[in-house]
C-alpha cells in the first residue's frame, strides 16, 4: 500500500494475479491478515511480499496465456488487428491510460465532482485513453450512458466488461471478437457444470444481466454455504464474492486484471502510463497487476484489509472521482488535471 503521506514512489510493483475472493472475504470477519499501517520488515511483511510475488506470477502466466491465443504468427501485428474492430480510434499516443471501475468509483462522490471530473476527460479524450473496467454487462453500460448523460458521462475508448469476460469498443459497445474468443474458449462447457452444483442452493439468486462467459448471483453471507465455493472452482472456473452480495463465476484465470494486462500487451500500451481505479473485490486483480492503482476512499472494508500488500496502490482519502483525481496527482499525472 502507498500512504498518502509518504512521498510518491517511483518504482513499480511486479504483476499479481487475483487471489480467491473468499478468502479475503474469510480474513476480514476473522480479523485476520496484516494492517495497513505495517511498515516493519519482519516475517510477516516478507510472508505478504512471497504472497504478492507467487500471485503475481500467476496473473502474469494468466494474461500470457491470453496473449499467446491472439497472437498471429504472420501478417498485421495484433495491436493492428484490434485496432481494425474498433468503430472510432484509439488515442495514438496517450499521456495517460485511465482504467476505472464504474459503480463506487467512475459512478461515486458529489454530483459537483463527477460533473467536473466527466467535463475534464471529454476534453482530454486525445490525451487520455479511458477504460471502464466493470462488473456490469454491455447492456448495462449502454444504459449507464444514457442515464448519466445529463451529468456529462461519455462513452470510453474501451469496456472491460462483466468482470473481465468481455472487452469492447466504447463508442459502439460491440465486443471486439479477437479479444473475446479466448475468454469463450475457456468458459466452453463450464455453464452448465455450475448451474447443476448451483441448482438449489440457498442464498442465493440469479443477478439480471447477459453474458455468455460467466455467471453471476446475488448472495446472502449468512445463509450461502460457503463449502460451495471449493465444489464450483473444481470444474474450473474462479469465483469472486465482492461487496457483501455479488458472486461471480468466472473463466478460471479470467478477471479484470489478467484481461487488462492482456489489453495492455496486445495494443503496446507503456505500462507506465497506466493507472487503474476501484472499490471493491472484485477491483483487487487489478490492483494486483503492479500497474499504479489508486482504491478511492470510499473502498469496501474486504478491498481495504488488502491494501498492506498492495506496494503499488493508492489509498485515497476521498471517494469516487476526486479519490481518482487524488490518485493522479500522486502518481505524477496532476499536470493533466484542471487548476482549481
Amino acid at each position: 500500500m502507498v500512504d498518502p503521506d509518504q512521498p510518491r514512489p517511483t518504482d513499480h510493483q511486479g504483476a499479481a494475479q487475483q487471489p480467491r475472493a473468499i478468502t479475503a472475504v474469510v480474513d476480514v470477519e476473522t480479523g485476520q491478515g496484516g494492517s495497513a499501517g505495517r511498515d516493519q520488515f519482519g516475517p510477516a511483511t516478507l510472508d505478504s511480499g512471497l504472497t504478492a510475488l507467487g500471485a503475481s506470477l500467476r496473473q502474469e502466466q494468466s494474461a500470457v496465456s491470453l496473449i499467446t491465443s491472439l497472437r498471429p504468427s504472420t501478417g498485421p501485428s495484433l495491436r493492428q488487428r484490434l485496432q481494425a474492430q474498433l468503430s472510432a480510434p484509439l488515442p495514438e499516443q496517450p499521456e495517460l491510460v485511465l482504467v476505472t471501475d464504474l459503480d463506487g468509483t467512475l459512478l461515486g462522490g458529489s454530483l459537483a465532482e463527477r460533473r467536473r471530473f466527466y467535463a475534464w476527460l471529454a476534453q482530454q479524450r486525445a490525451r487520455v485513453l479511458h477504460v471502464f473496467c466493470t462488473g456490469r454487462d454491455l447492456g448495462s453500460v449502454a444504459r449507464l450512458l444514457v442515464e448519466d448523460e445529463y451529468v456529462g458521462l461519455r462513452a470510453p475508448h474501451l469496456v472491460i466488461g462483466d468482470v473481465g469476460c468481455t472487452v469492447a469498443c466504447g463508442a459502439s459497445l460491440e465486443p471486439l471478437p479477437l479479444a473475446v474468443a479466448p475468454i469463450e474458449a475457456r468458459w466452453q462447457g463450464k455453464s452448465d457444470r455450475v448451474l447443476a452444483v448451483m441448482a438449489g442452493a440457498a442464498g442465493i439468486s440469479a443477478q439480471p444481466i447477459s453474458s455468455q462467459r460467466r455467471l453471476a448471483y446475488y448472495y446472502d453471507p449468512e445463509s450461502f454455504d460457503h463449502g460451495l465455493i471449493a465444489e464450483l472452482e473444481a470444474h474450473g472456473v474462479d469465483c469472486l464474492l465482492s461487496d457483501n452480495r455479488y458472486l461471480d463465476v468466472l473463466p478460471a484465470g479470467v478477471n479484470k486484471g489478467s484481461t487488462l494486462q492482456a489489453l495492455v500487451h496486445a495494443l503496446e500500451i507503456d505500462p507506465a502510463l497506466v493507472v487503474t481505479a476501484g472499490d471493491t473485490l472484485n477491483d483487487l486483480a487489478m490492483f494486483e497487476t503492479g500497474l499504479a492503482g489508486v482504491m478511492v476512499g470510499n473502498a469496501e472494508p474486504a478491498l481495504r484489509a488488502e491494501a498492506h500488500r498492495l506496494r503499488r496502490t493508492y489509498v485515497a482519502r476521498s471517494p469516487g472521482c476526486e479519490g481518482i483525481c487524488e490518485g493522479l496527482h500522486h502518481f505524477g499525472f496532476g499536470h493533466l488535471l484542471p487548476q482549481r
